[in-house]
């Protein structure tokens, strides 16, 4: 379906969703937020989507950062309002049963870096920028980004970069553990969509699990999952892989020495 703020593209099960607001560095917008909302609704219920791609277009930007004008005169509780959309759709994202995985191609700053670390992993290209510099803005991050980069690189680390407001680039990124990978804008794309590619050959249900498990390992809520750790989520979850079509297709193609044909059932 097409959105004000996005282009999409479908090819070969792999969605890719770029931010299309080039002129003003892809910032993020009331717009952008409910098109990014709908976009990851279609995402969970289209079974053609197997996976998909957040990108931003253009060469310069993968998300700059939200866009600022919309802050003016807000009050406390229109704050709040505007941080609790944010986040309800980057859940939205992190949450996904099929993996959304952030292209990073420019700046991912505020915002950017909030959305490209809510997707389950990320890769960048060698002009990539990332930061959290809110306090600028006598502001903190306010889409999940205190917990998320935290969790990524560290607490030393999240304290320094958002305090600070310093910007890092590619290669500090993947030293941080905050990308997995460094590339050419060339082919950012194109390793994006092989790794997606190689996990389309797996089993759809146990793809779904480990998201599932892999984020119950990070929250720190203990009450998160009826007050079950993650070692307890991950036992409840294997033994429901054995209820599935695919797990009994997995094991006979090991057996038969044959690569597994997997239905997603």
């Amino acid at each position: 379906m097409p959105y004000t703020t996005l282009l999409t593209e479908l090819e070969n099960g792999i969605y890719i969703i770029t931010i299309n607001r080039p002129d003003k560095l892809n910032a993020i917008n009331k717009q952008v937020m409910n098109d990014l909302n709908e976009v990851i609704d279609e995402v969970y219920n289209n079974n053609a989507i197997k996976s998909a791609i957040i990108t931003g277009a253009g060469s310069k930007a993968f998300v700059a950062g939200a866009d600022i004008s919309e802050f003016l005169g807000l009050t406390k509780e229109e704050g709040f309002a505007v941080a609790k959309k944010g986040n309800d759709v980057f859940f939205k994202i992190e949450n996904s049963p099929k993996p959304i995985v952030a292209a990073v191609n420019g700046f991912a700053l505020g915002g950017g870096c909030e959305l490209a670390m809510a997707c389950h992993f990320r890769l960048c290209s060698e002009n990539a920028k990332f930061g959290q510099p809110e306090v600028n803005l006598g502001l903190i991050p306010g889409y999940g980004g205190t917990q998320r980069l935290t969790q990524l690189v560290g607490k030393g680390k999240a304290m320094e970069l958002m305090m600070s407001a310093v910007i890092i680039g590619a290669d500090d990124a993947l030293q941080l553990r905050l990308v997995n990978y460094v590339t050419t804008q060339e082919i950012l794309l194109i390793k994006t969509k092989e790794i997606l590619q190689l996990i389309q050959t797996k089993a759809p249900v146990a793809i779904a699990k480990i998201i599932e498990c892999v984020n119950v390992a990070v929250v720190s809520d203990s009450s998160y999952n009826n007050g079950k750790n993650g070692f307890e989520k991950e036992q409840h979850a294997f033994g429901e892989c054995f209820a599935t079509e695919d797990m009994k297709e997995g094991a006979a193609a090991f057996i038969e020495k044959r690569k597994a044909n997997f239905t997603g059932k």
